[in-house]
């Protein structure tokens, strides 16, 4: 069934497949290199955007692409919504310090690269799924170092949810979405002796939902 999720996983699929990041592909279709960011996907009140038809035909065409080809994508890479992997799931595992650095991810929030240590799961994740390894003692009570959090960045992301959250600065943190506007992200921090953090959207790289955690 077609979905909000299926369709910005489908075209993150594209990207990717060309070797572009979501802004990479949004600039070679000629549109603006943030049509296609992760905060342009909903609305401040949470509801969803959708793509427009005019932005899928330039990045179908820029590509190189054909619909059927698009299509296809859409049906397999849906994010939370494709269909289950058979047995254990496996992602790649990365440390807070490399999801900081520049080169690792690519503007959705998808990591970038080959050669990660993997990681087995008991259950079954969505495409493009990882894990984040804690570090340090910012996040108790909750998460503990060593702790393992998978992250999903196809999902969707409402009021309440915890999160990951890597700034333009290159700063990643785990978080609890308090709210989130056309200007500001607020953040609740897991932690209480930490503050809690505002950032306006610029300055956010992307955001991800946390989806399971080794505890």
């Amino acid at each position: 069934m077609l979905s909000h999720e299926k369709v910005w996983a489908a075209i993150d699929a594209l990207a990717a497949r060309h070797s572009l990041s979501a802004s990479g592909l949004a600039r070679k279709a000629g549109l603006d290199s943030t049509a296609f960011n992760r905060s342009k996907r909903y609305s401040a009140d949470g509801r969803p955007r959708w793509p427009s038809t005019e932005s899928l035909a330039k990045i179908i065409a820029a590509t190189g692409s054909s619909l059927n080809e698009f299509l296809t994508l859409l049906d397999r890479d849906g994010g939370p919504a494709a269909p289950s992997r058979q047995g254990p799931a496996s992602v790649p595992l990365i440390g807070f310090a490399q999801a900081g650095d520049g080169g690792y991810f690519t503007d959705a929030g998808f990591p970038a690269g080959s050669g990660w240590e993997n990681v087995e799961l008991p259950g079954q994740v969505g495409d493009g799924a990882y894990a984040l390894q804690v570090q340090g003692d910012s996040m108790l009570p909750l998460y503990r170092h060593g702790d393992v959090l998978v992250v999903e960045p196809a999902a969707a992301i409402r009021r309440g949810d915890r999160v990951v959250v890597k700034t333009t600065e290159g700063e990643v943190m785990a978080k609890v979405l308090m709210r989130q506007s056309q200007r500001q992200i607020e953040l609740l921090s897991l932690n209480p002796e930490h503050p809690n953090r505002v950032f306006a959207k610029d300055e956010v790289e992307w955001i991800a939902r946390i989806v399971w955690a080794s505890q």
